[in-house]
């Protein structure tokens, strides 16, 4: 992912760029290369010496990208100058190296690799991203707020259950990246066709041997045209990035100045309006979701990969997936920061609480209504009351009700904090796994 220095830490990710760096791939690339030599000696197929030599030489290797960029623009493939510096650096044994594979077979296995490293990051931060929000969800699981629907108030929630949404994301996520990963880290050995007709029998074998030096997976066929597990892994990162864009759009609207029921984070300043804190990092989370969610209709796109092998689609592959990785871990990052001091503001909720004047608890009214008489009737005096309070005529529709329906203690029936239901019991729900 190119982003360029100045917006490097707030949309890409360091830790991340490094396990998909150039380097990181040749080293992969070198990687296979050695375990396939190995194998194929184990079996005889070539001298365990040669297979040595090639180890040897691919452990002092370390060719400057820049030096293989014209190799790899003329070859379209990046393995064909890493395999070509390989075989010349292991003098007579080079002959061996490389030996019935196809270039397609050490690019994937070696992204297989890179991707390993890559979930493992993931992972632990998105574990991380539940654990803060289990315990803030745990912490204001009684903490009354105003819930929205379509941009307006509609009832009271509690903030715990507010963020045990964003939690159950997280979590769910966390469960889908153990489903994809056996799908998805394998060994890639078929050979320029699939058929793996040059590897005399040995592709079962091989393959075996491969993965168990690899620590990856066994695939049931040959992967260099099916890129549904590509795919799946695209879909899973613009939902991580999604969810946390969910959370960054609630944070950024919570924030905004006329609402300011939550903080998060450390906002920038204006350079010339020095009242303003601006929701930076909240606000980058959603440009990031918003950019995975871009990038997947390309990886989609990969899919429709003619024949047994596409250099078009491959090239889309190539070109969006290391983005959307980087945008994944950029934002789980920016996410732990904002779980990690995310705080109520309860001069801000108490506000809105007093402006709305208890209208929010129109809908409790009405089936409390409804418990003595008729629910059209109940549904009447409701909107009568909230006539009442919008022309003036009661402060509030606790007081509108207590004239229209006397005989009950509106005022507490009609506290925010007995209205919230279910609320503190899903946010206390939220666990880690």
């Amino acid at each position: 992912m190119t982003v360029g220095t100045l917006f490097g830490q707030l949309y890409g990710d360091g830790e991340m760029a490094a396990i998909l760096s150039d380097r990181a791939a040749i080293g992969a690339m070198l990687r296979v290369e050695v375990a396939l030599a190995r194998a194929q000696a184990d079996l005889g197929a070539i001298p365990a010496a040669a297979a040595e030599a090639i180890a040897k030489a691919a452990e002092a290797l370390d060719p400057d990208p820049a030096d293989l960029a014209a190799a790899v623009a003329l070859a379209g493939i990046a393995a064909q100058p890493v395999v070509a510096a390989l075989k010349s650096a292991a003098g007579d044994a080079g002959a061996f190296a490389h030996y019935g594979a196809t270039s397609q077979d050490v690019v994937d296995t070696a992204l297989a690799l890179q991707l390993e490293a890559a979930l493992e990051l993931l992972a632990a931060r998105l574990d991380r991203l539940e654990a803060l929000l289990a315990q803030k969800a745990a912490d204001h699981a009684d903490l009354p707020i105003p819930a929205r629907t379509r941009h307006q108030i509609a009832a009271p929630t509690t903030l715990g259950a507010k963020i045990a949404v964003w939690h159950g994301m997280a979590v769910r996520n966390r469960q889908r990246l153990d489903q994809l990963r056996p799908r998805l880290l394998l060994v890639s050995l078929h050979g320029a066709a699939g058929t793996e007709a040059v590897l005399a029998g040995h592709g079962p074998a091989l393959r075996a041997s491969m993965a168990a030096a690899l620590g990856l997976g066994v695939p049931d066929g040959p992967w260099h045209a099916a890129r549904d597990g590509i795919a799946e892994l695209a879909g899973w990162l613009s939902l991580v990035t999604g969810g946390l864009g969910k959370m960054g759009l609630d944070l950024v609207q919570l924030g905004q100045s006329e609402i300011a029921e939550l903080a998060a984070g450390f906002g920038g300043g204006s350079s010339t309006m020095p009242q303003k804190q601006n929701p930076v990092a909240a606000e980058a989370l959603v440009t990031l979701a918003r950019l995975n969610a871009g990038d997947l209709a390309g990886m989609h796109q990969a899919l429709v990969h003619a024949q047994e092998r596409d250099g078009i689609a491959l090239g889309l592959e190539w070109n969006l997936l290391p983005g959307m990785l980087e945008r994944a871990a950029a934002a789980l990052r920016i996410g732990c920061a904002l779980a990690e001091t995310l705080a109520p503001r309860p001069d801000g909720i108490a506000a809105t609480f007093a402006a709305d004047r208890g209208r929010m608890a129109a809908e409790a009214a009405g089936f409390l209504l409804a418990e003595a008489m008729p629910r059209a009737e109940a549904l009447w005096i409701v909107a009568q009351a909230l006539a009442q309070v919008a022309g003036g005529k009661a402060p509030t529709l606790a007081d509108a009700l207590a004239q229209l329906a006397p005989g009950r203690d509106w005022a507490k029936a009609l506290r925010p904090e007995n209205l919230t239901g279910a609320a503190p019991r899903q946010a206390r729900a939220a666990r880690p796994i």
